[in-house]
């Protein structure tokens, strides 16, 4: 077990080494000077050349990415100042000279707007975004399981067909446009129904209450982004289970008069179950990047509206550590779902 998760997390650390240095080659090629950007145009020369240094941007490209990975490393090495200090909020663990080589978060730099530590600015919207995306996945995986299943057990009658066809539906329609018509049906049309509104984010502030938790503007954004997700689970699992299902250790349990409740779920569906969680698990990482359009839509404060609103004003620091960000949950769930197949299907071995 042990060889095995040190495995999986040298695997994810190239592939995390391996995103930064094409986000960094990408923002590289694109239009605007980072200065300019911090400091305005009218800045003095003395204070654009402080910039350049402190960013390492007087230095050769090869040199901006060496600065740039040493920054992202948790390991590093950084000269022992008191600004570093403060800066990083490293933890030294060996001096030479007046380098050290230390142990830090990673360290994202700061927006280009605002001045702000890229990191509180993702720390703040990574919540949203997982609860948006958490919650999303739950819906998709317990009624795409379940309706899965129930089609699987119904193959060829009228409810099979149309649990088929609402699934191609679901794959099919993007999800910016099943946003905007389930905003408008439920929280437009028939809003004195459901009390649900167009607009609305994890947190409130209520004038006379103060900040408070308000879940019922989770229930629409979760929904939409569900939807693609769900569609894909329920073929998946139907699919699946239709070929368990003719398994001869099927036959065998059957055979040995189990009901018919006992077969399904502690035989087919357990060993049905693989390429589902496969399915969940890449669509995690796919939702956070997907639940950017639907923040958009339903004013939901999270990572996906930040980072658009930093695409659009060329704040590239909040956009590489959104990219960042992103690749490391995913690096996560793949790691954590390699750990639930050997619990699922006692055949395969993580060692």
């Amino acid at each position: 077990m042990l060889q095995f998760l040190l495995k999986r997390l040298l695997n994810g650390v190239l592939v995390l080494i391996g995103v930064a240095l094409v986000v960094f080659g990408i923002f590289q090629v694109l239009p605007g000077d980072p200065v300019a950007m911090m400091v305005g145009q009218r800045a003095d020369a003395s204070t654009k050349l402080a910039i350049q240094r402190e960013y390492g941007l007087d230095k050769s490209l090869p040199a901006q990415l060496g600065h740039y990975m040493n920054d992202l490393s948790p390991l590093s090495f950084h000269e022992d100042t008191e600004h570093n200090q403060k800066k990083y909020g490293y933890l030294p663990l060996l001096t030479f000279g007046k380098e050290a080589f230390v142990l830090k978060w990673p360290y994202l730099r700061r927006s280009f707007q605002s001045d702000r530590a890229v990191s509180d600015i993702l720390a703040e919207g990574l919540v949203g975004t997982l609860w948006l995306a958490i919650s999303a996945i739950v819906i998709a995986s317990v009624l795409g399981i379940a309706m899965g299943v129930f089609s699987a057990l119904k193959r060829g009658t009228w409810i099979d067909h149309a649990l088929v066809t609402g699934s191609v539906i679901g794959i099919s329609a993007p999800s910016f446009v099943a946003g905007t018509l389930i905003a408008y049906v439920f929280a437009w049309l028939l809003h004195d129904w459901t009390g649900l509104y167009l607009t609305g984010s994890l947190y409130e502030t209520d004038p006379f209450t103060g900040r408070h938790l308000a879940l019922q503007n989770l229930i629409l954004p979760a929904i939409t982004l569900g939807i693609r997700p769900l569609a894909v689970i329920v073929q998946l699992t139907r699919g699946s289970m239709l070929e368990v299902m003719n398994q001869d250790f099927i036959r065998t349990a059957r055979a040995k008069g189990l009901s018919e409740k006992a077969v399904v779920v502690h035989h087919a569906l357990r060993n049905a179950l693989n390429p589902v969680v496969t399915a969940i698990s890449g669509w995690m990482a796919s939702l956070m990047a997907g639940a950017f359009f639907v923040e958009y839509i339903f004013g939901w404060k999270g990572l996906g509206a930040i980072t658009v609103e930093a695409v659009f004003a060329r704040d590239y620091p909040v956009v590489m550590g959104a990219t960042l960000v992103v690749a490391v949950i995913f690096v996560f769930v793949n790691v954590l779902v390699d750990l639930v197949y050997a619990w699922i299907d006692p055949r395969i071995k993580v060692g």
